[in-house]
């Protein structure tokens, strides 16, 4: 059964005011006051911290970060660390998977099958890893996915590098995985990429994976 889904394309924004609006965003949705949303965004320079991450994966202090324009924060998504920043697109569902989509493996799934579908748009074969989450084009990750549920409603999300400066991945062990690249659209195809593009792809595939009916807006939900 198709359901409709609010779309809000916000921008490039900071990191603290989104996790806050998505944070309230979830309430909303678990009080039956909304229904399923995506905000669809960049993010200003920031490293988030998951539930598994390890200090020793962010090879700068806090203060050296800062001086370069990069936040830190701790988050509560699953996964390690990871980078966002300018040229990245970034997708955080609000959704509900009560009551017939009640499979974290599944959802998360979904969101991997999101960027790969996207990829293939451009040309580009990418899959995934045994054991590892995300969207890769054989050892080259090109997008992480990261999510908290609760009470079956999704925060967080997905990340795709699609014009991305690889060099602020210098700053982590993204991930945690020492030993895998990281890369974008923009270099594998050898050519610019517009993120507007990307982003009215990424809501198709994201409408199609999940069997949603889109309602596109510019800027972010009023509550």
């Amino acid at each position: 059964m198709t359901r409709p889904l609010t779309v809000h394309r916000l921008g490039r924004v900071a990191y603290a005011p989104t996790l806050a609006l998505q944070e309230r965003l979830l309430e909303a949705r678990a009080a039956g006051a909304m229904g399923d949303v995506l905000l669809v965004l960049e993010h200003e320079p920031v490293i988030t911290l998951g539930r598994a991450a390890k200090q020793e994966n962010v090879l700068l202090s806090r203060q050296h970060l800062q001086a370069q324009g990069v936040e830190l924060f701790e988050t509560g998504r699953g996964g390690d660390v990871t980078y966002h920043g300018p040229g990245q697109l970034v997708a955080y569902p609000i959704l509900d998977l009560k009551p017939d989509r009640r499979d974290v493996r599944k959802y998360v799934a979904g969101l991997e099958q999101v960027m790969i579908d996207v990829a293939a748009r451009y040309g580009l074969e990418a899959g995934r890893v045994d054991g590892l989450n995300g969207a890769w084009i054989e050892e080259r990750k090109l997008g992480a996915v990261g999510v908290r549920i609760s009470r079956w409603i999704t925060m967080h999300g997905l990340a795709l590098n699609v014009s991305t400066n690889l060099d602020a991945f210098d700053l982590i062990v993204p991930c945690g995985i020492r030993d895998k690249q990281v890369t974008s659209l923009e270099q594998e195809l050898g050519r610019e990429v517009g993120l507007p593009e990307v982003e009215d792809a990424l809501v198709e595939c994201f409408a199609s994976v999940y069997d949603a009916e889109p309602t596109v807006r510019v800027g972010p939900p009023e509550l």
